[in-house]
């Protein structure tokens, strides 16, 4: 009986994405407001997006968090989510409440 390949499809997403291009250690920041820009600076530079700069940066934020899933820590996905707000700010949108 051969092995299954058990590479993750998320991975191959995240390496071989034609989504944008992101900085490295993006997601690794502890600073909710550093991780926006960063973002968003990826995806109004980025010409290989499908969709608004906004709906890019945002989707590839819940890509990480949702790949993450239950290995993130409370206070990483607090970041995260806090990132999202200030991605929502940064684009001229109202953060959720």
């Amino acid at each position: 009986m051969q092995k299954k390949n058990k590479k993750k499809w998320s991975k191959d997403v995240a390496e071989h994405s034609d989504a944008m291009d992101l900085k490295d250690g993006v997601f690794k920041s502890r600073s909710p407001k550093k991780i926006a820009d960063s973002l968003k600076h990826s995806a109004e530079t980025s010409d290989r997006r499908k969709s608004s700069p906004f709906q890019s940066a945002m989707s590839m934020l819940n890509f990480y968090i949702n790949r993450a899933g239950e290995q993130l820590s409370k206070s990483r996905r607090t970041t995260l989510e806090k990132a999202k707000d200030e991605l929502r700010k940064d684009f001229g949108r109202e953060p959720k409440h």
